[in-house]
C-alpha cells in the first residue's frame, strides 16, 4: 500500500528547562506499508531549514526509525530502554549523536494515525537536550491542496 497523506508536526526541542523552542508544520507526504511495519515520508522545506531533506519515519513493533537524506544525512534510532549512537553528516561536518528514548509510540493503520517520540539527546556524551515530536498523519480531504508526490 502506497498512498498520499497530510502530515501534522510538532516538535518541542529543549536545551533547557524552561526554555522551550516549538516547530510545527502540516505537509504533504506518502504512507506505505501494511500491518504494523509503515514508513513515512515527506519532504522538509525552507521553513524547517531543512530544505533539500527528505524525512522518512520507518515504524515497527518495538522501534521508531527517523531517516534523513539530503543536504543533512542522519538516522536516529528510537527505541524505549535502549541507547542509540546515530551519526548526523551536515554540509559543516558531522558528529556522533547519542539517543535516550523515553516513549516512542505509533498507531499507525492504512488510513493513517499517530507517533509520539520523546527522547534525551547527547552530543560526545554530555547532554544537549530533551526533544519531542508528535505526529498526526490522515488521508487528504476533498479540495485539500493538491499532493505534489
Amino acid at each position: 500500500m502506497e498512498k498520499p497523506v497530510i502530515i501534522s508536526i510538532r516538535g518541542t526541542q529543549a536545551s533547557e528547562p524552561g526554555q522551550e523552542d516549538v516547530m510545527e508544520l502540516v505537509t504533504q507526504g506518502t504512507l506505505r506499508g501494511q500491518e504494523g511495519d509503515f514508513s513515512l515520508s515527506y519532504r522538509e522545506s525552507e521553513l524547517t531549514g531543512l530544505e533539500g531533506t527528505t524525512t522518512t519515519f520507518h515504524i515497527e513493533k518495538d522501534q521508531i526509525t527517523l531517516i534523513r537524506e539530503g543536504t543533512l544525512t542522519s538516522e536516529m534510532i528510537f527505541q524505549v530502554g535502549k541507547k542509540h549512537f546515530s551519526p548526523y553528516q551536515t554540509p559543516f561536518g558531522g558528529i556522533i549523536l547519542g539517543v535516550n528514548t523515553q516513549k516512542a509510540f505509533s498507531d499507525m493503520t492504512e488510513t493513517g494515525g499517530s507517533i509520539s517520540i520523546r527522547y534525551i539527546m547527547e552530543v560526545e556524551n554530555e547532554r544537549v537536550g530533551e526533544n519531542s515530536f508528535e505526529i498526526q498523519v490522515s488521508e487528504p480531504t476533498p479540495g485539500s491542496l493538491p499532493l505534489d508526490q
